[in-house]
C-alpha cells in the first residue's frame, strides 16, 4: 500500500502545469508606464460627457463593447467558414468588412472602458487590445489580398487573425468572468435583506449633510442624511465596488448626485440611476422612514 502511494506520488510529480499567462500578465509591471500614459490620455480626451456615456453603454444600461465585439468575431469566424468551404468570394469580403467596420466602434468603447479599471485589469486589457489589433490588421491585410485577386494569400491572412482574435478574446473572457471588469458590482439587494422593515440606527446619530457608511446585515449602505429626510443607497459602487459614502455631492442638471471617488461614476440620490459613466448599472436604492423614537428603517425599494 505504501509503495502504491509513494508510486502515484511520484507519478504527479512528472505533471507540467498549465502556463498561467494570465497571471503573469496581471503581476508584470513592465507596461504600467504606458498604460499610465495611454489610460490617462483617453480620459482626458473625452473627458465626461455625452461621447463618454455613450461609449461606456449608459443610455442602455449596459457596457456596449461586448455586443459589438461579438457581431466582429461571429463576421471573422464565418469568414473562416466560408473559406473552408469555398464559398463564394464576394459574400467572404462582404461578412470579413462587415466584421472589420463594427471592430472599430467596438475598439473605441473597449478603450474607454479598460481607460477606468484597476491596474492588474488594465494590464490584461493591455495585451488583449494589443491581441485584437493585431487581428484587426491582418484582417484588413487580407481583404485588401481578396480585392486584389489573390484569394489564397488572403485566406492565410484571415486564418492567423482568427488566432490573434483568439488569443484575444481568451483574455477578455478573463476580464469579464475572472477579473469582472464590466460586471454589476453592486448587485441587486432584494434577495439579501428579507421583507419589511428594518432598523438602521438613530437619525440623531447622522451627520447633517455628509454621507456616511453603515451596515445592514451584510450590506453596507450609503446614508446621507438631509434635515428631516435621509437618502439610502448600497454603498459599492456598480462599476468596481468604490465607496460611494467618501465620493462628493454634486447637483447635475438639477439633480443631487454622488460621485464615486474611485473612477468618477455619478448616481443620482433619489433612485440610484446613472447620471454619468462609467458605471452603467444603477445603485440600489433604499425607502426611508423614521420610527416616532427617532429610529431611522429602510426597506429595498422596488425595482
Amino acid at each position: 500500500m505504501k509503495e502504491t502511494v509513494k508510486t502515484k506520488r511520484r507519478s504527479f510529480k512528472h505533471l507540467v502545469p498549465p502556463v498561467d499567462l494570465t497571471g503573469r500578465i496581471e503581476r508584470s509591471t513592465r507596461m504600467d508606464r504606458p498604460i499610465h500614459i495611454l489610460a490617462k490620455a483617453v480620459r482626458r480626451r473625452l473627458g465626461p460627457g455625452r461621447l463618454r456615456d455613450l461609449l461606456h453603454g449608459v443610455p442602455t444600461g449596459k457596457p456596449l463593447h461586448p455586443p459589438l465585439v461579438t457581431v466582429s468575431l461571429g463576421c471573422w469566424v464565418a469568414t473562416a467558414v466560408l473559406d473552408l468551404a469555398h464559398a463564394d468570394p464576394r459574400a467572404t469580403r462582404a461578412v470579413l468588412t462587415t466584421g472589420i467596420a463594427t471592430a472599430l466602434p467596438a475598439a473605441a468603447a473597449g478603450l474607454t472602458d479598460w481607460s477606468s479599471l484597476h491596474r492588474e485589469q488594465q494590464r490584461v486589457g493591455f495585451v488583449h487590445a494589443i491581441a485584437n489589433l493585431t487581428a484587426l490588421g491582418l484582417y484588413a491585410g487580407s481583404l485588401a489580398l481578396r480585392i486584389a485577386g489573390d484569394d489564397r494569400r488572403g485566406r492565410l491572412l484571415s486564418f492567423a487573425a482568427l488566432g490573434a482574435a483568439g488569443l484575444g478574446g481568451q483574455l477578455g473572457g478573463h476580464l469579464a468572468y475572472r477579473q469582472a471588469a464590466g460586471a454589476n458590482h453592486a448587485e441587486s439587494v432584494a434577495h439579501l435583506v428579507p421583507l419589511g422593515w428594518h432598523d438602521l440606527c438613530e437619525l440623531k446619530d447622522l451627520p447633517d449633510g455628509r454621507p456616511v457608511a453603515r451596515r445592514l446585515g451584510y450590506i453596507d449602505l450609503f446614508v446621507l442624511r438631509i434635515g428631516e429626510g435621509v437618502t439610502v443607497l448600497a454603498d459599492g459602487c456598480s462599476h468596481l465596488a468604490g465607496p460611494l459614502h467618501q465620493g462628493r455631492l454634486i447637483s447635475e442638471d438639477g439633480s443631487a448626485c454622488v460621485v464615486c471617488p474611485w473612477h468618477g461614476s455619478t448616481f443620482r440620490l433619489s433612485d440610484g440611476t446613472v447620471a454619468h459613466g462609467p458605471a452603467t448599472a444603477p445603485q440600489p436604492s433604499f425607502e426611508t422612514r423614521v420610527r416616532r423614537d427617532g429610529v431611522l428603517q429602510v426597506r429595498p425599494a422596488p425595482v
